[in-house]
């Protein structure tokens, strides 16, 4: 049985929806609608034009009953293999018969074409036969498709060597022949490529893969480095600066909702906030988020300003309250006794959270690179929603964190 390149779905078919998946072989099923689609155009309108061309001269020797049968049955073929190729792709049995038709009228030349149309390959009989050898290159593999035009060829041949004209039936059939190489070579160059080029997507798919989940992992792990950071590192580190005592209710409590944390490894969207005090799930006020985060820090002297009526995505109001949360918490161990301004504003949708403090103050640009707190805790947590986080310090007059969501680029 031959090999033959049919469409994944039948030529006319509806485009694929919008949200369905990507074909595995983009390239080869390209391919397989251009190499349906061009051989039933070809087959149709070769066959209509064929049967005006042969009725339009029926000198001698032409018989009218022989042409007549050959016109209806030929024109009839060529729109039954359009209806079934678009109905079922190019079959084998489709191309076995349309080559059988054409050899039958080749070899019947003599009683249906007209002695002064057959010379110059340009009887529509010889139409016929360049027809259906492109029709077979395009439709079935080399090993079928080259005995099938060399079928034709000879065919061709001896009809019009029949007819008495030698010089047409070697002229054409040479023509039919190298139609025959020139389409297979054409087929097998197009079927390569697209077996490259589906190779190549294929490829590239395997490398989005991972590197998505490498991205996830990544993801994952600077998350849980941010809870460790945030909450036992950070608890451990206010204790050994005495920050925090030792005997302070705070540090128990501080403990137990840093244990819940990490027992839990809850992601970044989920605070340690009743949900009562959340409001919207969707899309919660954020000045809620912040008073719970405000309240973790009672050894702060704070200022606490915060705008009612302010807005955001779950996921954007956990970010920014973590973040406010980390920043507290660095004034607590870095300048204990500072004053601090904790401040909420928002314009069009906007949310800005500014940390002002008048402690020792830094040096941003001197701050290590393995120091995990401004470059995870608060500017890569406002980055993962689309935020930002503005450090503005220097020795000696304080600092002032100011954290915008969303980013105006």
């Amino acid at each position: 049985m031959p090999a033959v390149v049919a469409p994944s779905s039948p030529v006319g078919a509806p485009d694929r929806p919008a949200d369905a998946p990507v074909p595995a072989s983009p390239a080869g099923e390209a391919l397989n609608r251009v190499s349906t689609t061009l051989p039933i155009m070809l087959r149709l309108t070769c066959g209509l034009a064929g049967a005006v061309a042969a009725l339009a001269v029926r000198t001698p020797p032409v018989e009218p009953v022989p042409l007549a049968v050959a016109v209806v049955v030929l024109t009839g073929w060529s729109v039954w293999f359009a209806r079934s190729a678009t109905r079922s792709g190019l079959t084998p049995g489709l191309i076995g018969v349309d080559v059988a038709l054409t050899v039958v009228t080749c070899l019947f030349i003599p009683r249906l074409v007209a002695a002064e149309v057959l010379p110059g390959e340009v009887s529509w009989v010889a139409i016929l036969a360049s027809t259906s050898v492109i029709v077979a290159q395009l439709a079935l593999r080399p090993h079928w498709a080259v005995p099938a035009g060399l079928l034709v060829a000879a065919a061709y041949a001896l009809g019009a060597h029949r007819a008495g004209d030698d010089v047409e039936a070697v002229a054409h059939a040479t023509t039919l022949v190298v139609q025959t190489a020139s389409g297979t070579a054409l087929a097998m160059v197009l079927r390569g490529s697209s077996r490259r080029a589906d190779a190549a997507f294929v490829e590239r798919q395997r490398v989005l893969r991972e590197a998505l989940i490498a991205r996830t992992a990544r993801e994952t792990e600077r998350r849980q480095n941010r809870d460790l950071h945030d909450t036992v590192l950070s608890t451990l580190t206010m204790v050994g600066l005495g920050a925090v005592r030792a005997d302070s209710p705070l540090l128990r409590a501080r403990a137990a909702a840093d244990l819940r944390t990490l027992a839990a490894a809850r992601s970044p969207a989920d605070l340690d906030v009743d949900a009562t005090d959340r409001g919207d799930a969707t899309h919660p006020p954020v000045d809620g988020w912040l008073r719970e985060v405000a309240g973790r820090f009672p050894e702060l002297p704070m200022v606490v300003d915060l705008a009612p009526g302010v807005t955001a995505p779950a996921a954007v109001a956990a970010a920014v309250a973590e973040s406010t949360a980390a920043a507290l918490a660095n004034v607590l161990r870095h300048a204990p006794g500072a004053a601090v301004r904790l401040r909420l504003s928002g314009l069009a949708g906007a949310v800005v959270v500014e940390v002002v403090d008048d402690g020792p103050g830094f040096d941003p640009t001197r701050v290590p690179a393995h120091r995990y707190g401004l470059r995870e805790s608060i500017r890569g947590r406002m980055g993962s929603v689309g935020g930002r986080a503005v450090i503005d310090s220097a020795p000696g007059r304080g600092t002032r964190i100011r954290l915008e969501w969303p980013h105006a680029r």
